[in-house]
């Protein structure tokens, strides 16, 4: 199995843990100010399984889990299997995931593989196709994906980046309706970067950040903006 990314410590990604994040190769969105657009078409290969699995033995005892991202780590067939070796070193699993495969998240949280999972919340339903690149998009993937975790079987996160054009008001009104009841929710204002393809997208503003938290609150049990200074 293909790794195309490590990032041998991170203090933000697992919440509570000093963790490595894993990137795996592929997505089936194309989110035009994604940050990672280099792993749609696979990107270039970092080391195998074998090599991440060795990396992990030698830092036992220095970090306490692993964050598998992508892309969408769920298009990896071999990810169940490197989960279970991981989970046998000793790791906490988290899982990043864009919430379209929900079959796939409901064998790991059944099997037991996730410590933690964190799902992109990309737009409110009539806006997902063109906030994720994708026309005709349907729903119904999403839409699990969001039941499911909010069962609560393992600890889980909601997020949006937030990016101009493609967010406003009415975006996080119906968002909230979306996810509501649900435990954690972020907000993150999108941050360009040279890896964004398309250009020209820009962040909201402080105020307006504020505007977009102060309509989910109420329908989530913590919710708050990450990223902004």
């Amino acid at each position: 199995m293909m790794i195309s990314g490590l990032q041998k410590l991170t203090l933000l990604d697992f919440p509570g843990r000093m963790a490595c994040t894993v990137f795996l190769p592929g997505c089936d969105l194309r989110c035009p100010f994604c940050h990672n657009s280099e792993l749609w078409g696979g990107g270039a290969p970092l080391m195998d399984d074998g090599g991440l699995l060795r990396f992990l033995e030698t830092r036992r005892g220095m970090l306490d889990g692993v964050a598998f991202t992508g892309g969408e780590a769920l298009l990896s067939p071999g990810l169940p299997e490197l989960m279970r070796r991981v989970r046998a070193l000793g790791y906490a699993i988290k899982l990043d995931t864009n919430g379209t495969h929900p079959e796939l998240l409901e064998s790991l949280i059944g099997e037991g593989l996730l410590d933690y999972a964190a799902m992109d919340i990309k737009n409110d339903r009539e806006r997902y196709p063109l906030t994720c690149g994708m026309e005709g998009m349907d729903m119904g993937g999403i839409e699990k994906s969001i039941a499911l975790l909010m069962e609560g079987r393992i600890p889980y996160e909601f997020r949006t980046t937030v990016v101009k054009p493609f967010h406003d008001e009415t975006s996080f009104v119906h968002i909230a309706e979306m996810i509501d009841g649900a435990e954690n929710y972020y907000l993150q204002p999108f941050v360009d970067r040279d890896t964004v393809l398309y250009k020209g997208f820009e962040a909201p503003t402080a105020e307006e950040m504020k505007r977009f938290l102060d309509i989910v609150k109420p329908h989530v049990k913590h919710a708050e903006i990450r990223g902004m200074e």
